[in-house]
């Protein structure tokens, strides 16, 4: 096993190397995909931003809200250049002030960075571009004929599959799917849950079995055939998916809660409803009493929902009751809750393929016809975005305020939309597609996407800071050039190196033998912490080639605790092995309590201090831990491969033993 660690490591450490030497002596051996090292700003050179976020003009409450949005946006802007490992983060002086940090390795074009970082987040409601659109008498000729012959082939690809034709090979012969057609229209599993559209094809075939007419989706002719289904698993038990309905009571001091109710007085209400409550009775107690929004229309409908849509106490709590069952009273942070289980099924996955025969429609004659359509309401006009509960969609929702003008606007939009999508653009991208159910009055709106928690929670922090535009003024920029992080890259690897070698003379010279297997597990150490450095990746920078040269030494301290400790086993005259062993046993506890407290240390430099320092911090854990797994396996394994009666005969080998 270490013989082949090793190998790999040298590979993806060394794979230029290697490959230059195949070519050379032009050996029939495959050439290796080189993984380059990712540099960071001081070694790959960049430029580093500084800017002031002003929020003044921000209430107090919203302040750090408002900031890391706006840090958001710019990092999503960041990502856009195609910069190694950027880096972007919030920073809160003593004096208060809000400044974000923007470190970017190897950007080429600093002016244009500058330039798309400061602009303002741009937040827009587009409505959908129903415009129609009519073919010539030529074209619609000519569209109807390519679609009669799409059907036609496709009739005749259900004869042959019916006949008894290989489903695989006729779907890589004819499907137009370029997705699916080499894996003979293979579509993977598809949980029930997840796409009702083919789970409903799924449920009408049998295993093996192939849909006798043709279903015809806005792409073209589709036939399936289903390969496989299945109960999906949620570990070792069924993935179930469950109806339930439930009663909210929330109290002030929850954001959007209405009620007026003190914590106390919201208790005392919920435990009287729960005396009263049946599942008889459930649906009018939610009518007359629930404090949720829309609860007399929805009355507390959570429709059906599996694990991981709803908040982590209110899902244990549903799930562990039975059909039929009312939980006892139950708080998350939206209130309290009483929930009503309805109704429990299995979560079934079919694997279906299927072959596809396009049909052209419209926009594959006209071109396509752009989705949205802008509308004149814009960030400019919302207040602000909060979280809150929303019975219906039986998740967390997002709630939204507009000013005077914006609630006229919206107003219009939604009335002229009713039945249709309205969508949420931040900086070009759409973040929410709500439908209009009805128009909307009154300048606040809510909007349900199936949020969990978190996800609604990032979207009013992502609406705030569009909704709340941060000022930011560039107070600091510093460029670091190429040549100086070649010149760092390279004066590190000569430390490293001589590093490496004078504690290799040391071993050599105090340990004779032992010292040479300690080098042998160092320069294994060395490949396997380099390949780790590349396969993981880890962002080198200057401190972070510090810590790796610190760890050498790390790393050659566990064999010198290991090496004295045999060495006084071998004094006591015990045999090599029965040394070996105790020597390795009696070390661990000082290898350990030197190791895990470095350990701690790194994991306090990761966490709690400033980005130069976390990349010492991370190269250094690394090496720990791989110091470990070399000193305790790689060096003992090597020990044993020594004769015994040789080194007995030998023993000077082994360095001076104090009798």
């Amino acid at each position: 096993m270490i013989v082949l660690v090793t190998v790999a490591a040298v590979l993806v450490s060394f794979g230029d190397g290697y490959n230059q030497l195949v070519s050379k002596m032009e050996l029939n051996l495959p050439q290796m995909k080189v993984i380059p090292f990712r540099l960071g700003l001081d070694l790959l050179g960049g430029t580093q931003l500084i800017y002031k976020a002003d929020v003044s003009a921000v209430p107090a409450a919203d302040r750090q809200a408002a900031v890391e949005g706006a840090r958001d946006v710019i990092e999503k802007r960041v990502n856009l250049f195609g910069v190694s490992e950027p880096l972007v983060q919030v920073n809160r002086g003593a004096d208060g002030e809000y400044r974000i940090l923007v470190e970017l390795a190897g950007i080429k074009d600093v002016t244009d960075a500058i330039k798309k970082i400061g602009e303002t987040p741009l937040l827009e409601f587009k409505e959908a571009n129903t415009a129609e659109r009519e073919l010539s008498k030529e074209q619609k000729n000519a569209m109807d004929k390519f679609n009669n012959g799409a059907k036609a082939k496709a009739t005749d690809v259900l004869g042959k599959l019916i006949k008894g034709g290989d489903f695989g090979a006729i779907a890589k012969q004819f499907s137009e799917d370029p997705d699916t057609k080499d894996k003979g229209g293979d579509l993977g599993w598809v949980p029930s849950n997840e796409d009702q559209e083919l789970a409903k094809v799924g449920e009408k075939l049998k295993a093996g079995e192939i849909s006798k007419d043709l279903q015809q989706t806005p792409e073209g002719f589709e036939i399936y055939k289903l390969l496989e289904a299945r109960t999906k698993k949620d570990g070792n038990a069924d993935a179930k998916e469950m109806l339930a309905s439930h009663l909210l009571i929330c109290y002030k001091g929850i954001d959007g809660c209405e009620s007026g109710l003190s914590k106390e007085e919201a208790k005392a209400k919920i435990d009287k409803l729960k005396s009263e409550a049946k599942p008889e009775n459930f649906t009018n107690l939610v009518k007359a009493n629930s404090t949720e929004p829309g609860a007399k229309e929805s009355q507390g409908n959570l429709g059906w929902f599996a694990k991981g849509r709803m908040v982590p106490a209110f899902e244990e709590a549903a799930f562990k009751l039975g059909k039929g069952q009312i939980s006892e009273v139950l708080e998350t942070e939206f209130g309290y809750h009483l929930i009503y289980k309805q109704d429990e099924k299995v979560i079934r996955e079919y694997r279906l393929a299927h072959i596809l025969v396009k049909t052209q429609s419209i926009a594959d004659i006209l071109g396509p016809q752009g989705d949205w359509m802008n509308t004149k309401l814009t960030g400019k006009n919302l207040k602000r975005a909060s979280v809150q509960f929303n019975s219906a969609a039986g998740m967390p929702e997002v709630s939204i305020e507009f000013d005077a003008e914006g609630s006229k606007l919206f107003e219009d939009i939604t009335a002229r939309n009713v039945g249709k999508q309205v969508a949420i653009f931040l900086d070009g991208y759409p973040i929410s597609v709500p439908t209009v159910n009805d128009k909307i009055s009154g300048g606040s709106a809510v909007i349900n996407g199936r949020f969990s928690l978190q996800e609604a929670k990032d979207l009013a922090k992502r609406l705030n800071a569009g909704a709340l535009p941060v000022p930011i003024e560039l107070i600091n920029q510093k460029t670091i050039g190429s040549s100086l992080g070649s010149q760092a890259v390279s004066d590190s690897m000569k430390a490293g190196v001589v590093g490496l070698i004078l504690v290799a003379i040391f071993m050599v010279l105090v340990y004779r033998l032992l010292g040479v297997v300690a080098v042998i597990s160092l320069l294994i150490y060395s490949v396997l912490l380099l390949a780790i450095f590349k396969l993981w990746p880890v962002t080198l920078t200057l401190s972070g080639l510090a810590g790796f040269i610190m760890s050498i030494g790390v790393a050659v301290d566990a064999n010198i605790l290991i090496f004295e400790r045999m060495k006084e086993e071998l004094a006591a005259g015990k045999s090599l092995s029965t040394a070996i062993n105790d020597g390795f046993n009696r070390a661990w506890l000082s290898i350990r309590d030197g190791n895990f407290t470095i350990i701690i240390t790194c994991l306090v430099l990761l966490f709690f201090s400033a980005s130069v320092i976390r990349g010492f911090a991370l190269t250094l854990f690394l090496g720990v831990l791989v110091s470990l797994f070399t000193a305790i396996v790689v060096t003992r394994n090597i020990l044993k491969l020594i004769d015994e009666r040789w080194l007995t005969k030998n023993q000077w080998l082994i360095g001076k033993i104090n009798k």
